[in-house]
């Protein structure tokens, strides 16, 4: 099934400090939720509402619990745990692990972990890490570039100018996020986030320079790992036959896994500044956002000037009187 591989928490990188205890056999099972369970009645026997996929935090109150128990009850309530065959359970505050749990997790194959982090740190620190890597992604071709706070993505068909657009913004301060191979993760419940891939991280490819270091040739805040996406462009060859958006009332979108992005047309032809238009797009996607929509205003101000200049029904003009 998909999930999480739980050997994978062991990374140093992760920052969870989880150490193997026991149950090792288990290691490659599968995390298959970002919500953590911290039952204390599963220790009792009572584990109906115990689901595997989750991960089974026992604290010092579970512990402490555990251990007032007498040596037959022990074994019951550890046994009654291991046999739902969680995907894996974790102690923390670095609390001694009872006999009785890690005999169960061993004979049940179910990963016993600890970690000296408090709980409530545990939980927080593991829920956000799981909430990243089980979120739903993709990944599409096109530029990312982070502009004056706003995520713009870049969209258009090979050779169309996107690179060298972002390189404009780039040198005017603002800072690529990624180039080519853009990685998308959904975060609930509407935002969409984009990455670079490791290996093409603060890279990018312009046509007749080749590959470039856009970190080595600009510094360190010319670029970021990761933003919200709030803005879609999708460039194209100027065609005179197309029609294009002059007033900017009607708002399109662009759907990047089921959510719903602002999406503008921008067509490219020689003469046009496409990174200063672009930074003005950002500029005025930061307006809508609190709540101010030019064109709509001036769609309104242009109505109600047309409606001042209509005769009023009903009423006759002295000069229309013979």
């Amino acid at each position: 099934m998909p999930g999480v591989a739980v050997h994978s928490l062991l990374d140093s990188e992760s920052g969870l400090a989880l150490t193997s205890v026991g149950g090792k056999s288990g290691l490659f099972r599968k995390i298959g939720g970002a919500r953590i369970q911290k039952q204390g009645l599963a220790l009792t026997g009572f584990v109906q509402h115990v689901h595997p996929e989750r991960i089974q935090v026992l604290g010092l109150t579970e512990i402490s619990f555990f251990k007032s128990l007498d040596e037959e009850a022990r074994k019951r309530g550890a046994l009654s745990l291991a046999s739902v065959r969680p995907c894996c359970v974790v102690v923390t505050r670095g609390l001694d692990i009872p006999t009785e749990l890690l005999s169960c997790c061993e004979e049940q194959g179910v990963p016993l972990l600890s970690t000296p982090l408090m709980s409530s740190l545990f939980i927080n620190r593991v829920s956000r890490l799981l909430e990243n890597r089980l979120a739903p992604g993709t990944t599409i071709h096109g530029v990312l570039v982070d502009v004056l706070g706003v995520g713009v993505l870049l969209l258009g068909k090979s050779g169309v100018g996107k690179s060298e657009a972002a390189l404009d913004l780039v040198m005017r301060g603002h800072r690529l996020v990624a180039d080519d191979v853009i990685e998308i993760r959904k975060r609930m419940p509407d935002i969409v986030i984009g990455s670079c891939s490791e290996i093409l991280k603060h890279h990018m490819e312009v046509r007749g320079l080749g590959i470039l270091s856009v970190k080595d040739l600009f510094g360190i805040a010319s670029v970021r790992d990761a933003k919200k996406i709030d803005l879609v462009i999708e460039l194209s060859d100027w065609n005179s036959d197309d029609e294009y958006d002059r007033l900017g009332i009607d708002d399109l979108r662009y759907a990047i896994l089921d959510v719903a992005l602002p999406l503008l047309k921008i067509p490219v032809r020689p003469g046009r500044n496409i990174a200063a238009i672009i930074e003005v797009a950002a500029r005025n996607q930061l307006l809508k956002q609190q709540g101010i929509h030019s064109a709509r205003e001036f769609q309104d101000r242009l109505s109600a000037a047309m409606q001042q200049s209509r005769p009023q029904s009903g009423i006759v003009s002295p000069d229309d009187v013979e």
